[in-house]
């Protein structure tokens, strides 16, 4: 009887132990997160599904052509944001040519990767040394990755849009699960 009084307190007290530690290490990991914009969330995002997507700003493709989200309504859109020097982007981006674009480009849809604070000879020299072929748009000073996520925030992110501008999915960095979601998703609106 001793024996399973002792053994009940234990496995009782291991498990709160360790639901206390889990607890206190995640808050310590979110306390370490700090950006600008406090209205970001724990993954630097400052706009959420169901939002209206920012629309006030242009995008300038590294071949001159201009345009912006109020003239892509009634497409899907996805907005990828890169940067040259960023490993993870690197590992996404073939993904999303094969995946995405390959699969989806002649349809009502836009795929536009958005290059982070680079020089256009730079954004160019990296589209082609990474061998996607879906435009690249210049975002100078981080002013359109700004209307979606706190400036201090990491790249490697994608921002999906529907036919109406409402943001539909958001991925942050490249994890292969999370991919095959968007993924999912953007065929399903391309099917309805």
């Amino acid at each position: 009887m001793k024996k399973l009084l002792l053994s009940s307190l234990l496995f009782g007290v291991v498990p709160t132990t360790y639901g206390q530690l889990a607890a206190t290490t995640n808050q310590e990991k979110t306390k370490e997160i700090r950006y600008e914009n406090p209205a970001a969330d724990l993954r630097g995002y400052i706009v959420k599904v169901g939002d209206p997507a920012p629309d006030d700003f242009e995008l300038v493709l590294t071949d001159g052509t201009k345009t912006n989200l109020k003239a892509l309504r009634g497409k899907v859109v996805v907005l990828q944001f890169t940067a040259s020097w960023c490993s993870v982007c690197r590992k996404e981006m073939p993904h999303l040519e094969q995946q995405v674009w390959q699969q989806h480009k002649d349809k009502d849809f836009v795929l536009i990767g958005v290059d982070r604070d680079e020089p256009l000879e730079k954004v160019t020299a990296f589209k082609k040394d990474i061998g996607v072929t879906y435009p690249l748009a210049l975002d100078p000073a981080a002013g359109i990755f700004g209307r979606f996520a706190d400036k201090k925030a990491g790249v490697t992110r994608n921002v999906v849009i529907d036919r109406q501008g409402k943001i539909i999915f958001l991925t942050r960095l490249y994890d292969e699960k999370e991919f095959a979601e968007m993924v999912a998703v953007i065929k399903s609106q391309l099917a309805g």
